[in-house]
């Protein structure tokens, strides 16, 4: 079975970058499209980013959209979240997750990781 552990998360300042990171214990990674959610305290979890099995597709919220780069390395089983110019409304715990197939809905991804909490002061 595929098991997702995300790390990377911290207290920043606004405009300061972040790199949160996936990592999947099954040999399957690569045939995983993967996503990133979100959830701010109180609220309800919300797409971030997904990107493709091979890499070569990807997609964003609005909200983040030229500030986050998703990536990743089938070689080393990892999913990446480069958090730029971060700002304090990103504060959230931060979600990776696996689906077989694509989408941007929660209801797409069986496979989720316990999340990362990012916090962003202004």
């Amino acid at each position: 079975q595929v098991q997702l552990v995300e790390s990377g998360g911290g207290l920043v300042q606004a405009g300061d970058s972040l790199r949160v990171s996936c990592a999947a214990s099954g040999r399957a990674f690569s045939s995983l499209q993967m996503g990133w959610f979100r959830q701010a305290h109180g609220k309800e979890r919300e797409f971030v980013a997904t990107i493709s099995r091979s890499g070569t597709n990807t997609d964003y919220a609005d909200s983040v959209k030229g500030r986050f780069t998703v990536s990743r390395d089938n070689a080393k089983n990892m999913v990446y979240l480069q958090m730029d110019s971060l700002k304090p409304e990103d504060t959230a715990v931060y979600y990776c997750a696996a689906g077989v197939l694509y989408g941007m809905s929660t209801s797409r991804y069986n496979l989720w990781g316990q999340g990362t909490q990012v916090t962003v002061s202004s």
